[in-house]
């Protein structure tokens, strides 16, 4: 039976890397969580908890790390699993949001055959920085017309203020710096 992580646990595995991907940037890697057994799991449900009373219908994950959190946590959830992916990586129909980062500007799509009108949406990702990526992510949501209900990280950089960023108010983070 895997050990059971609480949040202090789990921030001490996190690896971190200055100067990553450029100088100034302090960039916080959860790998350390992903090989260690028990630790992701410990993760998904703390990031799935403050959610289990939502009605939550859809998860939409964050490319990339957001794949590896989002599908387990709709799983715990009940709900569908939604990518949202770098421009140009989905086939079909797609909308699109363009966001700026800490250190750069990028963009994202979903399908729109993915979410419907009806969907309650969760948007997951593994870290809340500036808060341009989930509200990206967001605005996807809504153009396809479903309500964002939430969202989940695994870490929120509670100095970059995203939370001020996003629409929804509902945000959960299991670890804060």
């Amino acid at each position: 039976m895997a050990t059971q992580f609480g949040p202090d646990d789990l921030r001490n595995l996190v690896a971190d890397f200055p100067d990553f991907p450029q100088a100034g940037v302090l960039f916080r890697d959860i790998s350390p969580i992903l090989t260690t057994p028990g630790a992701l799991s410990s993760a998904i449900d703390l990031m799935s908890k403050p959610f289990m009373e939502h009605s939550i219908s859809k998860v939409v994950g964050i490319e990339a790390r957001g794949f590896l959190l989002g599908p387990q946590i709709a799983d715990r959830l009940g709900a569908g699993f939604c990518p949202a992916r770098k421009t140009g990586k989905l086939p079909g129909q797609v909308v699109t949001a363009t966001y700026d980062l800490e250190y750069g500007g990028d963009s994202i799509e979903i399908q729109t055959d993915c979410l419907d009108k009806h969907d309650k949406v969760l948007v997951v990702d593994d870290v809340l920085a500036s808060g341009g990526t989930l509200a990206a992510a967001e605005q996807l949501v809504s153009k396809i017309g479903a309500l964002t209900v939430g969202a989940s990280v695994l870490i929120e950089l509670q100095a970059l203020n995203g939370r001020k960023q996003l629409g929804v108010r509902d945000v959960s983070a299991v670890i804060h710096y």
